[in-house]
């Protein structure tokens, strides 16, 4: 696979997902027949890292892993799907899984047991120096606000790009924000963020908290925009989703990639948005994910 010029570290969760498949979610109280189950490596931080390398960045991961099952195969997915893995911690417990319900819609919903994710409240010894070697910090919520906040500050320091999604949605304190060069948000987590569901609006908002933002809005495209008073709207490619559960993490991934190899901005966003439309057609989160040559193919296509 050709690679870029970028090295990405990803600083956060690696969950077991244990995924169930139902023709329509249940509601409150309410039990309903599921038609497949699975159960496959994620966690947004783990997510993330694999979309980078697979859209051809040098990838490393920071994160941790319980002395379980679960722990093993969460750090042989990123192992072979090329990801430096010198960063990850084992402490004894269980593995972090996310409990995930998907409809025949493709539409999703997602409990998160953080499990051994908890442990990563600071920096370890030996993870300055794999910042010192990163052009890009991709940060994420799934993991102790402390922990996001030291990774942030030290990459910062460091002169890496430090790229955050606000997921879980959450109000951010002044300190992390003052560390973070881009914020991808969905419409939800900007709407928390901002209070305003209008996404032009909530664009505004992100800009009072940091320098840039893109917010992602699923079939609607996704949009650009920064204090210069710079906008880039890129539309989303219409395609049949399957499973939508990889399709925020991908976009994250290969932005931070694209960004991180001199692309412009509505071309980072384009090769986003059409790394995201692949993996919506797949089941799964980093099995969905498409490669770097499967992107410029379905790109050549359009």
């Amino acid at each position: 696979m050709a690679g870029v010029t970028t090295t990405v570290t990803v600083f956060g969760s690696c969950n077991m997902d244990l995924v169930a498949y139902v023709p329509t979610a249940p509601g409150r109280g309410e039990t309903v027949l599921g038609r497949e189950f699975r159960t496959a490596p994620g966690g947004k931080g783990a997510n993330q890292a694999v979309a980078a390398a697979k859209a051809g960045a040098r990838t490393r991961m920071i994160g941790a892993v319980g002395d379980d099952e679960f722990g093993d195969r969460i750090t042989r997915n990123l192992r072979e799907s090329t990801v430096d893995v010198a960063g990850m911690r084992v402490v004894p417990g269980a593995s972090g899984t996310a409990h995930i319900v998907v409809d025949d819609a493709g539409a999703n919903s997602i409990v998160v047991v953080p499990g051994a994710n908890a442990a990563l409240d600071d920096l370890a010894d030996g993870d300055d120096r794999v910042l010192d070697e990163s052009d890009c910090l991709l940060l994420q919520l799934e993991i102790p606000l402390p922990g996001v906040a030291a990774a942030a500050r030290a990459a910062r320091r460091r002169g890496a790009r430090v790229v955050l999604t606000p997921a879980p949605a959450a109000e951010l304190p002044a300190e992390l924000l003052a560390d973070v060069d881009l914020l991808v948000p969905n419409e939800h987590e900007a709407a928390v963020l901002t209070g305003s569901a209008e996404p032009r609006e909530a664009l505004r908002g992100l800009l009072e908290l940091v320098g840039e933002a893109v917010i992602t809005r699923g079939s609607a495209g996704s949009v650009y925009g920064n204090r210069d008073g710079d906008v880039v709207e890129v539309p989303a490619f219409p395609v049949p989703a399957v499973d939508t559960t990889a399709a925020g993490d991908t976009f994250a991934g290969v932005l931070a990639t694209e960004l991180g190899a001199g692309s412009p901005v509505e071309r980072a966003m384009r090769r986003a948005a059409a790394a995201s439309a692949l993996s919506v057609q797949r089941n799964g989160a980093t099995a969905a994910m498409p490669e770097r040559a499967e992107v410029d193919r379905f790109l050549s296509e359009r």
